[in-house]
C-alpha cells in the first residue's frame, strides 16, 4: 500500500484526483491539505510515500513548502501553470499534470510512481535547486524558526553569513538560518542588488553607507544597521563596480 497526500487549495482539484485514485486501490490518501503550511505538517505527521501537489498557493508556495520539510517525499505536480513545465521538472519530479487532468495522463503518472519512489528525497532536491534559478522564485525566502515559518523579502535582507552547514540572514526583522550555501544565495539573489563581498558575506547594496581602507589592500564595509564587514579584495573589485566608483 502506497500513501500519499493531496495538497492544493482548490477542492475541486482535490475531487478529480480522489476520483482518479479510485482506479488504483493500493495507494491511500492519507491527508487533504488546503495549503503549504498544513502540507508541512502532514508531511510530518503522515511520513506518505509521495504526494500531489499544486506550484500557485496560498501563503507559500509549493516549492517553498518543499523547502521547509525535513525528509522529501517523491512529488506529482499539479497545476494550471505551464510556465513551471521545464525540464528540471519533467527529470525530477514523478510527473507534472496540468489543469485540468486527463484521466489517462493521470494514469501514466501513476504507472511512473515505481521507479521513482526510491529516489524521492534526493530527485526533490535537485528539483527545488532547479526551481530557485526561476526569477519568480526569487523575491522572497521561506524560513523556519522554532517551529514558526516566516516569509523574508529580499529587500528586506541586510547581509548573509556563512554559518557552518546554513546561512545566516540578518533582516529587518532579526536573524534567521537557512539550509543553504552561499554559492546558492549568490547565484539565485539579483545580482545588481546582492555582491558577495567575502568568502564569507553576501551584502544588500542598498544598506552600504560607507567603505574604508582598514590597512593595506584590505577594506571593511559599513552597513546602515551599523555592522562592520570585511571585504575580500576580489569583492572590493566587483563592490566598486557595483557602486560605479
Amino acid at each position: 500500500m502506497m500513501r500519499t497526500i493531496l495538497i492544493d487549495d482548490e477542492s475541486l482539484a482535490r475531487d478529480v484526483v480522489k476520483y482518479y485514485l479510485s482506479s488504483f486501490p493500493d495507494i491511500e490518501i492519507v491527508a487533504e491539505c488546503n495549503d503549504g503550511f498544513e502540507g508541512i505538517k502532514a508531511i510530518t505527521q503522515h511520513q506518505p510515500d509521495f504526494i500531489f501537489l499544486d506550484i500557485q498557493m496560498p501563503k507559500i508556495n509549493g516549492f517553498e513548502m518543499l523547502e521547509l520539510v525535513d525528509k522529501h517525499p517523491a512529488v506529482i505536480f499539479t497545476t494550471a501553470f505551464d510556465e513551471y513545465a521545464i525540464k528540471a521538472f519533467e527529470v525530477n519530479a514523478v510527473d507534472y499534470l496540468l489543469k485540468p487532468i486527463e484521466k489517462s495522463r493521470f494514469d501514466q503518472a501513476i504507472q511512473k510512481l515505481p521507479a521513482r519512489l526510491n529516489n524521492g528525497d534526493s530527485s526533490t532536491q535537485e528539483l527545488l535547486d532547479s526551481a530557485a534559478l526561476n526569477p519568480a522564485q526569487n523575491n522572497r525566502v521561506v524560513v523556519k524558526k522554532n517551529g514558526v515559518i516566516k516569509i523574508i523579502a529580499v529587500t528586506d535582507i541586510h547581509y548573509l553569513e556563512a554559518d557552518d552547514d546554513y546561512v545566516k540572514l540578518s533582516t529587518t526583522e532579526g536573524i534567521f538560518h537557512k539550509n543553504k550555501t552561499m554559492s546558492f544565495f549568490e547565484q539565485t539573489l539579483e545580482s545588481s542588488q546582492f555582491i558577495r563581498i567575502h568568502r564569507s558575506y553576501i551584502i544588500n547594496l542598498a544598506q552600504v553607507t560607507k567603505i574604508e581602507l582598514k590597512e593595506k589592500d584590505s577594506y571593511i564595509v559599513l552597513l546602515k544597521s551599523e555592522i562592520w564587514l570585511p571585504v575580500s579584495k576580489t569583492g572590493y573589485i566587483k563592490l566598486k563596480a557595483a557602486l560605479g566608483m
